[in-house]
């Protein structure tokens, strides 16, 4: 199986590339958020790749980010979604992004994505709810625009944390801690402080 892959950038397309690697071109499939990354033709390239073998073809999907391509795969133990919609999720949110989605529960947000509907968007945050809460609570998405210029400030990262811990402490579940204060650090901004994440994430767990 190809994990990585690293050479020059030969061609690119509206969701590939050709990337010669020693005289040899791969086509990969790319998110728009992997392509937009991208430099120049001839440039060098490193991307992380999933391999997708079917009976008919053996598709590669690259990377910018080991994050990214753990997604993909994620996304797609969620039924109704394929490689095609995993990569239209990622072409639009991060992966920091998609861990506050799903944690907040923000299914309007994954509808926003060709190919999702409501049903699929409650099936993704729903099954996917237990599994981001294992995850390490990364740059929090207050809203997209935010979000996609620049991750929250590292203070912000620690007071959510913070919040999620006490939450815990209090005997609520770490799925549904993590929920309230993604779903409160959206509302209240980048400058919430702990308290502040606390007091609305009970209201949010309340609710």
């Amino acid at each position: 199986m190809i994990a990585k892959l690293t050479g020059k950038l030969d061609t690119v397309g509206e969701d590939w590339i050709i990337l010669d690697v020693g005289g040899v071109g791969y086509l990969v499939f790319c998110s728009v958020r992997t392509l937009r990354s991208l430099p120049e033709k001839g440039g060098i390239v490193s991307l992380h790749i999933e391999t997708n073998v079917r009976e008919d073809h053996i598709h590669l999907y690259g990377f910018e980010s080991v994050a990214a391509r753990s997604w993909f795969t994620l996304l797609q133990t969620v039924q109704g979604v394929g490689a095609k919609v995993a990569l239209g999720i990622l072409s639009l949110y991060s992966g920091d992004e998609l861990t506050q989605i799903v944690a907040a529960q923000d299914k309007t947000a994954l509808t926003r994505v060709s190919g999702v509907g409501p049903k699929v968007a409650g099936r993704i945050t729903a099954e996917l709810k237990d599994k981001v809460a294992k995850m390490d609570l990364g740059p929090v998405a207050f809203n997209a625009e935010v979000s996609s210029a620049a991750g929250a400030p590292k203070a912000q990262q620690t007071a959510a944390g913070d919040a999620v811990s006490a939450l815990v402490n209090l005997g609520y579940g770490r799925a549904d801690a993590f929920g309230a204060v993604a779903a409160a650090a959206r509302t209240l901004g980048p400058e919430a402080s702990v308290e502040a994440l606390i007091t609305a994430g009970l209201k949010e767990l309340a609710a």
